[in-house]
């Protein structure tokens, strides 16, 4: 399956760069651009993406306010992929709390980008654990805390949920549970459900300004 991209930043030359970088992968094609974002719920509109890769920092609308005006506009918008120079931009934690899928830095290489777009394109969250204990620490959030407390995980959903706030995808999941992918991903839904979370992000975030995972762990 080929994977249809949108790239969103204000900067020409990144936008040539990551047009490079992902034209000559296999399975992506980018298909439009937007240099602010204001302009990409239309290009979503039209062109159908099954990725974004937004900016946080625009001029006019900024990624944050592009990622919500996308997951308000349709009930099945593209996977988001926040780009960012800094992993501690409270940019990033507040995009990823809106429902972005995860994030990736600028600096990252031509391999891990590419690596990147596949992974959430698949459904999978792209979080760097180490990032998101920095960007969690110190915000208590008493929604999160109080939809925790309500959710009365069970203890294989703990287990499940722990592990994805390391950053694990499914299949590592299951290999260390050892138990079966599909098993897996029924635990995954059932705790999205409890918690009220949209995906595996934004449950990961709430996993930590819950408490539930220590932000100071290891």
């Amino acid at each position: 399956m080929m994977i249809d991209i949108l790239l969103a930043d204000d900067e020409e030359l990144v936008r040539a760069g990551l047009r490079a970088v992902l034209s000559v992968q296999d399975g992506l094609r980018v298909v439009g651009e937007a240099s602010d974002g204001s302009q990409v719920l239309p290009l979503v509109g039209r062109l159908r993406p099954h990725v974004v890769l937004m900016d946080v920092r625009m001029p006019e609308m900024d990624g944050l306010a592009a990622t919500r005006a996308l997951l308000r506009a349709s009930a099945t918008p593209p996977k988001i992929l926040v780009l960012t120079t800094f992993e501690n931009d409270d940019y990033v934690h507040q995009a990823l709390r809106a429902g972005a899928d995860g994030f990736l830095l600028k600096r990252s290489r031509p391999a891990e980008i590419a690596q990147a777009v596949r992974l959430v394109a698949a459904g999978e969250s792209l979080l760097f654990p180490a990032a998101i204990r920095r960007l969690a620490a110190g915000r208590d959030n008493p929604a999160a805390r109080a939809a925790m407390d309500r959710a009365a995980l069970t203890e294989r959903e703990a287990q499940v949920l722990r592990l994805m706030a390391r950053g694990m995808s499914n299949a590592e999941i299951a290999a260390e549970l050892v138990l079966g992918v599909q098993t897996v991903k029924t635990h995954v839904g059932s705790l999205l459900g409890k918690i009220g979370a949209r995906d595996r992000t934004q449950a990961v975030v709430a996993a930590y300004e819950s408490g539930f995972v220590d932000p100071g762990g290891s």
